[in-house]
């Protein structure tokens, strides 16, 4: 049994079915508990470790179906809509998943409704089983008020006015009801008697399409797992080319005989559902994982789901009969992304402003390509090399807010043979605190015909009147 410190007392928060027998039930105080079991052995409750321990349940239900949401802090809801005829119908679906659950040592009840409040309602408060279609309304009317899951004001005025049960309320007529305790008892009522469904949210997304592998006797070899991989990529590959898509990001998970579930993700830069490709990436993957697949007692499932898919349109190819090039980068990308991880694979993309310091940003590589902004015609060139930060030069010019005539750059003094400028560049007062000095820019050459980038920082006369100039790029 579990306590936990509730206004400076030890309460019971959790309790066996032992326990449950001999009269003790959550909410209880230690002492009392104690005063009626002396040897009562308890545990101090982590709710941290229970979340944990329920996630883990949860992954090993994905097995069932992808549909897998939380129900409060201990249970679970699984949409197995369209899955039952796969496991022998719903009944012995539900079977062989409270059978996989014990043999963990998961102590469960489980509840096949229309609804998933009248599955959980069930479940909780009743005797679990599998409810014929059109008939959760009769199964939960004898259950109490409380397995609704009413605020205690609600509950409390309920039993006040004589409605002990589900089948009490629902013999009542809704317009005072609503009116009394608010239109929500009435959905909330709809709901587990399986007149109104809501569709669950699931805890992880919906893929795109899935293949798996089930084995009658689990595997456990490295040759037998990348066997049954390379299979499930050929799967998808056809799946995908029916759809006229390819994938952008894969997922493989091996699901272990005791309920221990491995993933790992692959993503590609561009659609794809190459298999042979697909299958170089998951081996880099694979030698690429500082914690080796451990395979346990063995894998009894291996699932391979399409996460991300795109309309994949079929490569051009040159001339002399190759792929582009952009299609052999796109490749060593991948690649790179699946042995070193996609955020230490980058790559630049352009902003849509005029700030230099905020023209190119970092982001992963494998991330979409978005559509270019077109580059307003009226900007001077960019160089390719830039500094970070500019550096500061010494320069003197004929007039404060004309091009320079030469500037020192490293104990160098260069003497400038051409300008050509200013291209004025004011802060982005939207995005940067007040008081940042307007840009000024000037493309200069030298008399060895170097290229260089400078600006003046500051407006003579107005911003300043000691403008500094400092170099900010070199041109090719």
């Amino acid at each position: 049994m579990f306590v936990e410190r509730v206004k400076g007392a030890l309460r019971l928060s959790a309790v066996s079915s032992q326990a449950r027998a001999l009269g003790l039930a959550p909410g209880l105080t230690l002492a009392d508990a104690r005063a009626r079991i002396p040897d009562l052995a308890v545990a101090e409750h982590d709710p941290v470790a229970d979340g944990l321990f329920l996630e883990r349940i949860a992954d090993d239900c994905d097995r069932w179906t992808p549909l897998v949401a939380l129900d409060g802090n201990d249970g679970l809801v699984l949409d197995i809509t369209g899955c039952g005829h796969l496991f022998g119908g719903e009944a012995m679906m539900r079977r062989r998943v409270v059978e996989h659950l014990q043999r963990h040592g998961v102590a469960l009840q489980a509840a096949v409704a229309g609804t998933p409040e009248a599955a959980s309602t069930l479940a909780r408060y009743g005797k679990g089983g599998v409810v014929p279609p059109g008939r959760e309304a009769e199964c939960v009317a004898p259950l109490p008020i409380s397995a609704l899951n009413l605020p205690e004001e609600t509950v409390t005025g309920l039993s006040r006015a004589g409605l002990k049960t589900i089948g009490d309320l629902a013999a009542r007529p809704g317009t005072p009801l609503a009116a009394r305790f608010g239109v929500s008892l009435l959905t909330r009522l709809r709901r587990t008697q399986g007149f109104e469904d809501v569709r669950i949210v699931p805890r992880r997304p919906l893929p795109a399409c899935i293949a798996e592998r089930r084995f009658a006797e689990p595997i456990g070899r490295a040759e037998d797992v990348e066997g049954a991989l390379r299979r499930l990529i050929e799967d998808l590959g056809l799946m995908l080319e029916a759809r006229g898509e390819g994938g952008r990001a894969f997922e493989a998970s091996f699901f272990r005989t005791d309920g221990t579930v491995r993933r790992l993700t692959v993503e590609t830069a561009r659609p794809s559902r190459d298999s042979a490709s697909l299958g170089r990436l998951f081996e880099e993957k694979l030698e690429a994982l500082a914690d080796p697949l451990d395979p346990g007692f063995g894998f009894d499932l291996i699932r391979l789901a399409v996460l991300r898919a795109e309309t994949l349109t079929p490569a051009q190819v040159s001339l002399d009969g190759r792929a582009l090039e952009e299609e052999e980068v796109a490749a060593l990308v991948d690649r790179l992304v699946a042995r070193l991880g996609r955020e230490r694979v980058l790559r630049f993309m352009l902003r849509d402003t005029h700030d230099p310091d905020r023209a190119v940003r970092l982001v992963p590589a494998a991330d979409p390509v978005p559509p270019s902004s077109p580059v307003p015609d009226d900007r001077l060139p960019r160089p390719l090399m830039m500094f970070d930060p500019p550096q500061p030069i010494e320069a003197l010019a004929e007039v404060p807010d004309g091009p320079p005539l030469r500037f020192r750059w490293r104990r160098v003094v260069h003497e400038v043979a051409h300008a050509e400028g200013p291209e004025r560049i004011a802060p982005e007062w939207w995005r940067q605190a007040t008081g940042i000095p307007t840009r000024d820019y000037f493309r200069v050459e030298n008399r060895e015909g170097r290229r260089f980038w400078l600006f003046r920082a500051g407006l003579y006369g107005q911003e300043t009147t000691a403008p500094h100039w400092f170099l900010h790029g070199l041109f090719a």
